[in-house]
């Protein structure tokens, strides 16, 4: 292999076939974020600490919740499918492999949408008032961790994540879970 063909296939950081995906996602998000981040920004400073302005920020981590679900499928449905108690349930293990296959084709374009409305769940509650409350706390701790989840991800296209990625991301599952329930 010449030495223009390695530093070809080097310069590749996601696969091809998922770029149009996380190209996509990463364009929507942007134009997303700017333009609700723009709209937050532009709101008088009345409704910042108004009832209904909390709905707002409830609304992105809600949104958010429901793609992080989807996100999180991917580990859940990988575990389920490597159990040894399919020998009579081979439809229904069938039937997982088909949707962990749906799932991991979107793994990574909902899971960065899913950031995005993190980031603006996590501005507007400081726009509102940080409180130093049990579930404030818990979130900016989840979003601590998921600070490194994004950067191992593409670390793992490469296999060089020393499986940083998968554990930051559990890290992450385990304190979203606390945040959003309890």
């Amino acid at each position: 292999m010449s030495s223009q063909q390695k530093l070809k296939i080097n310069q590749s950081w996601i696969p091809k076939k998922e770029r149009i995906w996380v190209a996509s996602a990463t364009v929507i998000s942007i134009i997303y974020m700017i333009w609700q981040l723009w709209s937050l920004f532009h709101l008088p400073s009345t409704t910042l600490h108004d009832r209904r302005f909390e709905h707002t920020f409830k609304d992105y981590g809600s949104i958010a919740r429901i793609a992080l679900f989807v996100v999180l499928g991917n580990y859940v449905l990988a575990f389920i499918i490597k159990q040894r108690i399919w020998g009579k349930l081979a439809l229904i293990k069938k039937v997982l492999v088909m949707l962990l296959r749906i799932v991991k084709k979107y793994h990574t374009s909902i899971a960065i949408l899913a950031i995005s409305l993190i980031t603006l769940h996590t501005v507007a509650v400081f726009m509102y008032g940080f409180k130093w409350d049990f579930n404030n706390i818990s979130g900016l701790l989840a979003l601590i961790v998921l600070l490194p989840v994004p950067v191992s991800g593409l670390f793992r296209y490469k296999r060089l994540d020393k499986k940083w990625h998968l554990r930051c991301g559990l890290a992450f599952a385990v304190l979203f879970l606390i945040h959003a329930f309890l």
